[in-house]
């Protein structure tokens, strides 16, 4: 049979999963990804965790245990979810050390409610690299305007980081920045940053069902003639920045104190639209030195259908430009689409921690009675 997930990772892409719970530690099925799936990380966020904690069963015995300690909702959420991170963390060591601490990393984010606030994201990040306590965890950040020296002063501080909730070209620019800062920071602090690594995480499929929500709006042919382009497009130019930034006398420095460039991540790569095949983000985001996490559903996809040739990034970055150009021509905003975007995954993830809240809640009164 055609290992089509082997195929992706020869051709460089490391495989993730968007996905964590309880349920997938105690039952082998984490520990099955890794073995028969090439899957070599784990990305959560508040709404997998809010998903994974509405499974009762799964997470009774811990719940009840809190409720009997008399623990508040928030620091509830603070041990469950820590606990699961550090399992997984735990299940993924070899690949940490296989891969000389590039993958078996698993994320875990800072309250998206702090995402307009830099020293209590800083605190908070601080906190659960201390409670988690494993080199091979990564706390994520998302790339507001405040979270940017959140991320360098976490770097600083010895703390890998994966920055989410990237949209824009101009704002990636910006987090690679504040990550070369914060290296150049751990360095002078005395930090070890052969141990340290990040990920950049560009945010691809929403592009699409943003810009195609507009563009049939538009209806004309020119119009649907751009549907489903301008994600894959955004993310190429992306890592045609990637490549200028790492090929820098400033980069090259760091690389030679140790450092690990920080790595493009494609994050919601599960394709929106039934039209478009389930493995569009994926087969057109092949390239060496990238990561791409998917929910499980996108990683059975790309077993079953993926068709990719070669490098399906570089070599043709103006036909990219010429997308986001005729985009433009056309009336949509480019600046205008990845701020709305960016607003949008902000609320979806405060809407996923407040859904969070209740569940515990519910859960820790239900125990206690």
């Amino acid at each position: 049979m055609n290992d089509r997930l082997k195929a992706l990772a020869d051709a460089g892409v490391s495989i993730w999963l968007d996905d964590l719970s309880r349920e997938r530690l105690t039952s082998g099925s984490l520990q099955a990804l890794i073995e028969d799936k090439h899957v070599v990380g784990v990305t959560t966020n508040p709404t997998i965790f809010a998903k994974a904690i509405s499974d009762a069963d799964a997470y009774a015995e811990k719940v009840a245990h809190l409720a009997s300690q008399g623990v508040s909702t928030d620091e509830a959420i603070r041990v469950i979810t820590t606990d699961d991170v550090r399992d997984a963390a735990d299940v993924f060591k070899p690949a940490y050390d296989d891969s000389e601490g590039q993958d078996g990393r698993v994320s875990i984010e800072v309250e998206p409610t702090l995402a307009h606030d830099t020293a209590k994201t800083v605190e908070q990040a601080k906190l659960l690299w201390d409670i988690v306590g494993r080199d091979n965890v990564f706390v994520k950040i998302p790339a507001t305007k405040e979270g940017l020296p959140a991320i360098t002063e976490t770097l600083a501080a010895g703390i890998s980081v994966n920055v989410t909730l990237i949209f824009s070209l101009e704002r990636y620019k910006a987090v690679v920045a504040a990550f070369l800062s914060g290296l150049e920071q751990a360095v002078e602090n005395g930090h070890d940053v052969t141990k340290m690594a990040s990920v950049a995480s560009f945010f691809v499929s929403r592009v699409d069902t943003e810009v195609d929500k507009r563009l049939d709006a538009i209806g004309t042919d020119e119009a649907k003639a751009l549907k489903g382009k301008a994600a894959i497009a955004n993310a190429r130019l992306a890592f045609e920045a990637y490549e200028e930034i790492f090929d820098t006398d400033r980069w090259r420095e760091l690389e030679t104190a140790g450092a690990k460039p920080q790595r493009p991540l494609w994050a919601s790569t599960g394709t929106k639209d039934p039209s478009y095949s389930p493995t569009l983000y994926v087969d057109n985001l092949v390239t060496k030195g990238v990561v791409n996490t998917m929910p499980e559903a996108t990683i059975k996809a790309v077993e079953e259908h993926s068709e990719f040739s070669g490098d399906t990034v570089r070599g043709d970055y103006d036909a990219d430009r010429k997308v986001i150009a005729d985009l433009e021509k056309l009336g949509i905003s480019y600046d205008e689409v990845v701020q709305v975007l960016e607003d949008e995954g902000v609320a979806k993830f405060d809407a996923s921690w407040s859904e969070l809240q209740d569940t515990v809640t519910a859960a820790l009164k239900g125990a206690a009675k």
